[in-house]
């Protein structure tokens, strides 16, 4: 594929990239606020909020509230249509680990990862949770033996979720059910060797692009582990990519110099962007 267009700079750790009401919509991990920017215009990405912690998934209730995973202070902050902010799910209790990526389906189910462990810290690697969150802000442990839970997708057409595994170096799939619960856990991909899967995005025939945060590149997987495209990026942390653009076709990859707040305070951070063939969801 072709080299990528750089977009927009200056950010530490863009992340939780979402396309949603004709906007491209990401959070900067390292300085709490939340962005969102029409790529086919003139104007630079806007501050939509601020949060007083690291912000990373992103997702929306039926009513147009905004979900934040929160991640140092383990809670789903809601932000309403006013900008007021309230806590929508309080998970404090359940980890001592940051929680990480979200998504959203679309009744309102958030399914939320968590480390599991101090990364931060460097402590030992410990199975991480997976959480899921009613619309009402319920939360139950849907998981709870999983490699560093991270980026989340669902496949259109289905009620199948399927999960990075950062460590692991693969995508794990669940069947949803009626009432949101999980089951039926299965592989969906195992990775090529030296992957670390972090952000996902999923296109309309169920291909799954993933965010290779360690080893600097962005890669399209089926089910099963076959790799039909790869992006490089090299020396560049993929943490993550979104489908979007007025036909879908716009592959947006949110990249840094490193994941460690401590080294991104130059703001090396980038959004950037490649033309696939396979479009995103409507």
């Amino acid at each position: 594929m072709t080299t990528p267009t750089r977009l927009y700079t200056g950010f530490r750790f863009p992340e939780g990239g979402r396309w949603h009401d004709g906007r491209l919509w990401f959070s900067d991990m390292h300085t709490g606020e939340v962005f969102r920017v029409d790529p086919d215009g003139d104007q630079l990405p806007e501050v939509v909020t601020r949060i007083d912690d690291q912000p990373s998934g992103l997702g929306w209730l039926a009513d147009g509230s905004l979900l934040i995973s929160s991640m140092l202070r383990r809670v789903v902050l809601k932000v309403d249509l006013n900008g007021g902010q309230s806590i929508h799910a309080d998970l404090s209790a359940m980890t001592d680990a940051p929680v990480n990526d979200m998504v959203v389906d679309e009744s309102g189910t958030a399914y939320l990862g968590g480390f599991g462990y101090d990364l931060y810290a460097g402590a030992p690697q410990e199975p991480g949770p997976l959480f899921a969150i009613s619309p009402a802000g319920e939360v139950c442990v849907a998981e709870s033996d999983m490699v560093f839970p991270n980026g989340s997708v669902i496949l259109p057409g289905t009620r199948t979720l399927v999960v990075a595994e950062t460590w692991a170096a693969r995508l794990t799939a669940f069947d949803i059910g009626e009432d949101g619960e999980l089951s039926g856990k299965r592989l969906w991909a195992t990775l090529p060797a030296g992957s670390t899967p972090d952000g996902l995005c999923v296109d309309v025939e169920g291909g799954v692009w993933v965010s290779c945060i360690v080893n600097g590149r962005f890669i399209r997987v089926l089910a099963g582990g076959e790799v039909t495209h790869v992006v490089d990026v090299p020396g560049r942390c993929a943490a993550d990519c979104v489908l979007g653009g007025h036909d879908g076709r716009s592959l947006y990859l949110l990249t840094s110099n490193s994941w460690q707040p401590a080294e991104t305070e130059e703001r090396q951070g980038w959004i950037e962007t490649v033309r696939v063939d396979v479009p995103g969801r409507p």
